[in-house]
């Protein structure tokens, strides 16, 4: 009965006027965003948070959350269609979404990922409402030990188990982990690393960073590149996006299993919804009859990533708001947004701020349904989006950068701030450098900072305090373990790389 009264209290606030207005608001950007390939839903958060905080934190949340998750709706558009990912998650998408393109079958693949997006999103839902006040209960009885050690696991599973070299996701978590002790240090007052500058003495901005890291950098990168060709929004009606009865049926058990790879992958702090659509597309060509149909057009391999995707995005809220560990990149920003309004997520949230959570979470059923009926009926408008030019897009997007960072302090070097860290984002995407670790450990490394000083200070000291508790026990052979796997994966990439310049080598000579 009391999970029954909560859902109505937030369903109280999520119906207001001002909720579904700002959830609409944040879902169109966010499918407008997601539709335009090298965009990205990071780049958007971050730039329309200046602009929450005139709102209530409540609806300043609904508002950012819905730019998250309607980014993934939108991203398999441009994949599906142009086979560029609107996302990193929607890359799955392409494998067999554009070849259903190719054939005619855009508006099939288009109402797949829908549907599918849909499903995915409300099952987690319902398993969010379910289990996070239980992980929550559960956190209460966690000291500064067993948090420092969850943190650094959230750390060390966001480089191990994400796709890309785990070395060079270590090295920029380490550089995160830097930045993050820009400032004043909250035991001892002492201002660090600030260079003389006064604007240093509170920490780096983490708008600035993440507008230059994910927006200006992106930005960057996509100048210069492939002209697109544009597409015929006409020949996408929405007679030609039901699948036959057929297909519905065979699809009923890849969006089910997808839902259930990422609503549990994406309740683990470090993984996300990327590894999520890689370990659903790879289950369903696994599992599939005949494996060779994937990559050629197969409905089952759009339909299974997206719904990871979506169950994967919702799930990550969990995590975040029970314990205060984010789930990826996006979720660490988010994270910080919430500190910015004062809002500090916790085991306590739960308790102290109901309204506010669960009107967070019947905002995302609001939201939901709200995205169906975006993606659908609105579908030409959507394509039709995918024919602006860069040369008129980017400037207009840089210019909102510029003046969002500024709006957040009112200070120029925010400014520079932002282009240092577009270069350095952009340099990073030539090198093969993911930027996304570096937002994880610059949010969580000042925490992880906090709760080892108060470990040390419960146990005198003693360094034994984070092996002896059982639970951070635990963690910390989860720890291990993982690194022990990155070190294998890094030696034997290294092999395989050694051995290529030796046939390289051999075949020149």
């Amino acid at each position: 009965m009391d999970i029954l009264a909560n859902i109505a209290l937030g369903f109280e606030r999520a119906v207001s006027l001002d909720a579904l207005l700002f959830c609409f608001i944040g879902v169109t950007i966010g499918t407008f965003v997601g539709v335009l390939p090298g965009v990205g839903a990071m780049a958007a958060v971050a730039l329309c948070l200046p602009f929450t905080f005139y709102l209530d934190p409540t609806i300043a949340l609904i508002m950012l959350a819905g730019i998250f998750y309607g980014a993934q709706y939108g991203s398999s558009t441009a994949a599906i269609l142009l086979n560029v990912p609107g996302t990193v998650t929607s890359a799955v998408t392409c494998l067999d979404g554009y070849p259903m393109s190719q054939q005619g079958r855009a508006g099939v693949a288009l109402f797949i990922t829908t549907i599918a997006s849909f499903v995915g999103g409300t099952i987690a839902i319902i398993l969010m409402m379910m289990f996070t006040p239980v992980v929550a209960a559960l956190a209460l009885r966690f000291s500064s030990a067993e948090y420092f050690m969850i943190m650094l696991l959230g750390l060390v599973a966001a480089s191990t188990i994400s796709p890309g070299s785990h070395l060079k996701s270590l090295a920029m978590i380490g550089v995160g982990l830097a930045l993050g002790l820009v400032g004043t240090d909250i035991n001892t007052g002492t201002v660090r690393f600030s260079f003389g500058q006064l604007a240093l003495s509170d920490g780096v901005s983490l708008v600035a960073m993440a507008m230059g890291l994910f927006g200006v950098g992106e930005i960057l990168s996509s100048i210069g590149g492939a002209p697109r060709k544009p597409m015929d929004a006409k020949s996408i009606t929405l007679r030609s996006m039901l699948p036959s009865r057929s297909e519905v049926k065979s699809l009923i058990n890849p969006i089910l299993r997808g839902t259930g790879i990422g609503a549990i992958i994406g309740a683990l702090p470090g993984s996300g919804a990327t590894v999520a659509t890689f370990m659903a597309y790879a289950t369903e060509k696994r599992v599939a009859k005949d494996p060779s149909r994937f990559g050629h057009g197969a409905p089952e391999g759009v339909a299974a990533p997206e719904a990871a995707n979506n169950s994967a995005v919702q799930a990550a809220f969990m995590p975040t708001l029970s314990l205060g560990i984010p789930g990826d990149a996006l979720m660490a920003f988010l994270l910080g947004a919430m500190m910015i309004h004062g809002i500090v997520p916790g085991p306590r949230f739960l308790v102290e701020q109901p309204v506010m959570f669960w009107g967070l979470i019947a905002s995302f059923w609001i939201g939901n349904v709200i995205l169906v009926i975006l993606n659908l009926p609105l579908i030409g408008i959507w394509v039709r989006m995918l024919s602006i030019p860069y040369n008129i897009l980017f400037p207009a997007m840089l210019f909102f950068i510029c003046i969002g960072v500024y709006s957040v302090n009112f200070q120029v070097f925010d400014i520079y701030a932002v282009i240092v860290f577009g270069v350095l984002g952009f340099l990073m995407s030539k090198l093969g450098y993911s930027p996304a670790p570096i937002l994880l450990g610059f949010i969580l490394g000042p925490m992880m900072e906090e709760h080892f000083k108060r470990a040390l200070l419960m146990s005198r000291g003693d360094l034994a305090i984070f092996w002896e508790r059982p639970i951070s026990a635990v963690l910390l052979a989860a720890v291990v373990l993982l690194l022990i796997f990155s070190v294998r994966e890094i030696m034997r990439q290294g092999r395989a790389d050694k051995q290529r310049l030796i046939e390289e080598a051999q075949d020149a000579g």
